[in-house]
């Protein structure tokens, strides 16, 4: 029987969990590796590893032999290549997070063009200014990428009577850009999108446009966002910090982000709900279970 660890809390459902240990003897730990020793001791002896990417950076091409189950979708910064010759099997779990994700986007669109945030539960309500404020109907907006999540943001968007474009291979970015009112960054991570959203990308947008993104922030140069939100060319913002630990509202870069008057920032909390949870976990189970079938699905 095939030895299963599950690397920290994961709040599986009681279905979920009772499948998992069918499938093998199971280890569950319930706190966070405090280093990443502690991270690669859990691992040893066993064949299969259950993980966020909390420890699993830092620490896997140090892996060998093992089959890594990941219930979550971005895995674009793995180099396939260098786990090869180590017998390192990874597997993720795409489309589980584009429901939730999609929700955050549009709600942060909405947020920024109607100030849903300062006008809620307002005291002093001013009639010289009511048409200042942005509907989507009939707005041009790109959305940087056509995955699961960039293909669901459009959807939604088409529903609002928005006229949607795609940025995605093969298109040219500048171009893409050039008229859009809203534009939305749901690009994956990997070598041909890290750094692509430079200086330049957001000295381009349309005077008066808002950027929402999802993505990690090795895509884009938030130095360069924040320079053109303060001269006035961006509207707003919202960034829901993907690169930093779920959750950690003391990081940096978060509270940076949380500090400025005309960003909505939450510390990558964009895919946390309960539809999440529970796709992301299925799929987890589903990778393993057809692992130990003898096939591989969902595997990079």
């Amino acid at each position: 029987m095939k030895k299963i660890v599950v690397m920290q809390p994961m709040h599986m459902y009681p279905d979920q969990i009772e499948r998992l240990k069918k499938l093998g003897q199971v280890v569950f730990h319930n706190t966070f590796a405090k280093n990443s020793n502690e991270w690669m001791d859990r691992t040893r002896g066993f064949d299969v590893v259950c993980t966020s990417k909390l420890g699993l950076k830092d620490n896997i091409y140090k892996l060998e032999n093992i089959f890594l189950s990941l219930p979550f979708v971005g895995v674009g910064w793995i180099d396939k290549e260098k786990l090869k010759d180590k017998n390192v099997i990874v597997t993720c779990s795409p489309g589980c997070n584009k429901e939730a994700v999609a929700e955050w986007m549009i709600g942060m669109m909405m947020d920024l063009a109607r100030d849903f945030p300062n006008i809620i539960d307002t005291k002093k309500v001013t009639q010289d200014n009511w048409c200042d404020k942005i509907g989507l109907a009939r707005k041009k907006v790109t959305i940087l990428g056509k995955g699961n999540i960039g293909s669901r943001v459009g959807e939604i968007c088409e529903a609002l009577l928005m006229d949607v474009n795609y940025f995605d291979r093969g298109v040219n970015l500048k171009e893409s850009i050039k008229d859009a009112d809203f534009v939305l960054n749901a690009l994956s991570e990997n070598p041909g999108t890290i750094g692509l959203l430079d200086s330049k990308f957001f000295a381009s947008l349309k005077k008066g446009c808002y950027f929402v993104t999802i993505t990690s922030s090795t895509l884009y140069d938030v130095d360069a966002l924040i320079r053109e939100i303060d001269n006035g060319r961006i509207a707003g913002a919202a960034d829901d910090c993907g690169t930093i630990i779920v959750g950690d509202s003391t990081d940096p870069y978060y509270i940076r982000l949380a500090n400025h008057p005309k960003i909505l920032a939450t510390p990558h909390l964009a895919a946390r709900t309960d539809v999440t949870c529970r796709k992301s976990y299925d799929i987890m189970i589903d990778n393993i279970e057809s692992y130990l079938n003898g096939k591989l699905v969902n595997t990079l």
